[in-house]
């Protein structure tokens, strides 16, 4: 079953992205691992991998790791 990302901003509502679909999550992760910086600047802060309909894992935080602590 194809793999895919949903995108979303910081509250959680869904923004245009790529299309893209994958034949596997390591193909999913790949394309992510290059694509993040590009996806961040066009207004993309969190990303969901499906499977299908179902939900693999996210929303994760495209955000630096300096950016989303809290403290």
């Amino acid at each position: 079953m194809d793999h895919r990302w949903r995108y979303t901003d910081a509250e959680g509502q869904e923004v245009a992205g790529p299309a893209e679909t994958f034949a596997d999550q390591a193909e999913a992760e790949d394309w992510l691992g290059q694509q993040w910086q590009d996806l961040l600047e066009g207004g993309v802060q969190q990303v969901t991998l499906f499977e299908g309909d179902d939900e693999v894992y996210g929303p994760m935080s495209l955000l630096p790791a300096e950016e989303t602590d809290p403290s």
